[in-house]
């Protein structure tokens, strides 16, 4: 078995992973970082085949697992899924989507793969190459699964790159995203906005005018090009006239201490928006949450109402 590389301590593993013996020959190839022989895939009962824990995708797209159901029903199985053998069971690594729509039609087998793996950061390893390599996941799913690789299999960014076929610089790119608010993430996640406006709004240091830049591109649909050239233009204006909190008078008295600072960071995730406390040395002050149009409001009020705020 050849060494693929997957990491200090993951090499070793993963060269000695074998091909568990079967009986059926279906002349396929696998995508999964690993060798295995197209010869070893054995029909199993689709009931004895439990879920994969590390599964990075949350969502399946309904449409697509219709559309796989009628070429599986017109032209068969293409790619075997692939298993390993789990406490009396078996234990899926890859194919989720072919399970399901094996399970739907009626079938009661289905090819597979089966592989030995032992530890379940091997497992997780496979899994989440062979989902960034196969799957449609969307740029969030896959730089959350890019991270899961560092934190958890002990890969580099130059490892993951080498092993999903991107550039170091595409795989940093993506996990920059997941600095970006939660709002804007989902966004992202929902195709609201681009990649490309991502990066733009990345171009920008302070969380709140990421955010309010954000809601302008929504609002105003704004394209790629656009929203680079608003983020460059706040770039170039320190004083950012156009990107106020609100419109209160400055008031010298308002104290912006590192506990304000925290509150109003905490609010700002809450929310989802840009949010300023405005805090006097009498004790007295004001929270100015802003709103970027009527959906915004319409969101922002129900979050305070399922809150109790």
């Amino acid at each position: 078995m050849k060494n693929i590389g997957l990491g200090k301590g993951l090499d070793a593993i993963f060269s000695n992973t074998p091909i568990v013996n079967n009986d059926e020959n279906i002349n396929n190839n696998t995508n999964l970082p690993i060798e295995v022989d197209p010869s070893s895939i054995s029909k199993l009962d689709v009931d004895l085949i439990d879920p994969n824990p590390f599964q990075p995708r949350k969502e399946f797209d309904r449409d697509a697992l219709d559309e796989l159901k009628k070429s599986i029903l017109q032209n068969g199985l293409i790619q075997p899924i692939t298993v390993r053998p789990f406490n009396n069971r078996y234990q899926l690594i890859s194919g989720e989507r072919r399970l399901r729509s094996f399970k739907e039609l009626g079938f009661k087998t289905i090819p597979a793969y089966i592989i030995n793996v032992e530890s379940d950061e091997m497992m997780l390893a496979l899994a989440l190459i062979e989902n960034i390599q196969r799957e449609k996941l969307n740029i969030i799913e896959v730089a959350q699964a890019y991270q899961r690789l560092i934190d958890e299999c002990n890969l580099t960014q130059e490892q993951i790159a080498e092993k999903v076929g991107k550039d170091r610089s595409t795989v940093t790119n993506t996990l920059r995203l997941l600095k970006l608010p939660k709002v804007i993430q989902d966004a992202l996640s929902n195709d609201e906005i681009t990649p490309g406006h991502a990066r733009a709004i990345l171009a920008v240091s302070d969380v709140n005018t990421q955010l309010e830049v954000f809601h302008k591109i929504k609002t105003e649909q704004l394209s790629v090009r656009k929203s680079e050239q608003l983020v460059n233009s706040l770039n170039k204006n320190e004083k950012k006239t156009n990107f106020k909190p609100s419109n209160i008078k400055k008031n010298d008295n308002i104290v912006k201490d590192i506990n304000t600072k925290d509150f109003e960071d905490k609010l700002r995730v809450l929310f989802g928006t840009k949010v300023a406390i405005n805090h006097r040395k009498d004790g007295t002050g004001e929270i100015v949450i802003s709103y970027f149009s009527l959906d915004d409001f319409e969101r922002i009020f129900e979050l305070m109402n399922e809150k109790k705020y």
